[in-house]
């Protein structure tokens, strides 16, 4: 079962849809996420979101200033400045 996950910026949203894993930069290090994950709530570091979806699909965002709450398999990344690599 996938983790629904929702990459806003303060202007517009990202990205959103299910992966099976999400990596994320916080001011304490890298964390990963995946289905089950313990309820966290962090401050967001500068650097890169590393989304991979069922597919094996990899998305790339870059992101800063803001937070991320994982709760019941729902991870929200809202970041001041968030961006798709392409």
């Amino acid at each position: 079962m996938p983790i629904n996950v929702s990459l806003v910026s303060a202007d517009a949203e990202v990205w959103s849809g299910e992966a099976t894993l999400v990596v994320a930069k916080t001011v304490e290090g890298e964390i990963g996420f995946m289905t089950g994950h313990e309820p966290v709530l962090a401050i967001l570091a500068e650097g890169q979101v590393r989304i991979t979806q069922a597919d094996g699909t990899k998305i790339l965002a870059n992101a800063q200033d803001g937070f991320l709450s994982m709760e019941n398999d729902e991870l929200s990344i809202v970041a001041g400045n968030a961006a798709l690599i392409s």
